[in-house]
């Protein structure tokens, strides 16, 4: 796998490019000692990226950590703390939480290469606090804009921020609303908000909400309501708009699976089409949780992480 360096502005290149990822690739970029800041004794235990196994358990101290968001409702979430001034956002996606797989082993793996990452959960989900709402993409980039100030707050960089499904969606939002993070990582986002609806709620969903004001919909042995206000929320989020809006200069890796049942691949080749400083990598084989893939997804995303990092140091 070439290093993806050459396809990011330094200087400018044509989005409509984009890779498929092999089904086994081979080997990582190693970018072992360009880190600033690292307590070393704090980090030895994190050496050795393994993704043999599709699990990546943490080895480094990891702190649980309450931000209130601008609601005043309290954040919960994980920090990987190496040491590192650096620290990679992590945000989850729709009805999930900071312990999705995905989450962990993207976690684990930044944590092993000693750089500090942070995975919470969005008001409503998990341990934090909050009413869980269907839409409210906003909300959550101001959520996500918390923790940011958080940590920047505390003398520390964000270099990074990622998001999968629904997270995607976030962190696309957050760039094009506040430009002051780098680098972004879309996982299997969608491009089109209108679609993907009648799938959850019913090919009479307008017709059933405009009656009753809710849905209630069922999954698993649980569910959950969908109010009027928040369909339409998610009805008037943009994401193409949103899209247009990101600075030239902010470096944005799609990473989309080629079976996603999901979100279709279409999707990933939107966005390559309209940011303009993109890379797209379509994971062959993939499902939109990468069940069978976590290891080829990891080492995707890690050769960005590490690529971009090093290259913001030697600016």
């Amino acid at each position: 796998m070439n290093t993806l360096l050459h396809n990011f502005y330094f200087p400018p290149h044509n989005s409509l490019n984009y890779k498929t990822s092999p089904k086994n690739p081979t080997r990582l970029l190693s970018f072992t000692n360009a880190r600033l800041g690292i307590n070393n004794t704090r980090i030895s235990c994190c050496n050795n990226l393994r993704m043999d196994s599709s699990e990546n358990t943490s080895a480094c101290e990891q702190q649980k950590i309450v931000i209130p968001n601008s609601h005043n409702e309290k954040l919960v979430g994980l920090l990987h703390e190496t040491g590192s001034k650096e620290v990679v956002i992590l945000c989850h996606g729709f009805r999930s939480s900071k312990n999705n797989r995905i989450m962990k082993n993207v976690a684990g793996a930044i944590e092993k290469e000693g750089i500090s990452a942070f995975r919470f959960d969005f008001s409503g989900n998990g341990e934090s606090e909050g009413s869980f709402c269907y839409g409210y993409y906003n909300h959550e980039a101001d959520d996500l804009r918390s923790v940011i100030q958080h940590f920047s707050g505390m003398d520390r960089v964000v270099p990074v921020i990622l998001g999968h499904s629904k997270g995607g969606d976030v962190v696309l939002l957050y760039a094009s609303k506040y430009h002051d993070i780098p680098n972004v990582i879309n996982i299997s986002g969608r491009y089109d908000l209108k679609e993907g609806i009648r799938e959850r709620l019913g090919e009479d969903f307008l017709e059933r909400i405009k009656e009753q004001g809710f849905i209630d919909v069922k999954s698993g042995e649980s569910g959950y309501r969908v109010t009027k206000e928040s369909l339409m929320d998610r009805l008037s989020t943009d994401i193409h708009d949103a899209c247009l809006k990101i600075d030239k200069e902010c470096r944005v890796l799609t990473v989309h699976g080629s079976d996603d049942e999901v979100i279709p691949v279409s999707d990933a080749k939107e966005f390559a089409k309209i940011i303009q400083n993109h890379k797209l990598e379509i994971v062959e084989g993939a499902d939109h949780g990468y069940t069978n893939h976590q290891s080829q997804l990891v080492s995707t995303v890690m050769e960005f992480i590490k690529t971009v990092i090093v290259k913001n140091k030697n600016i």
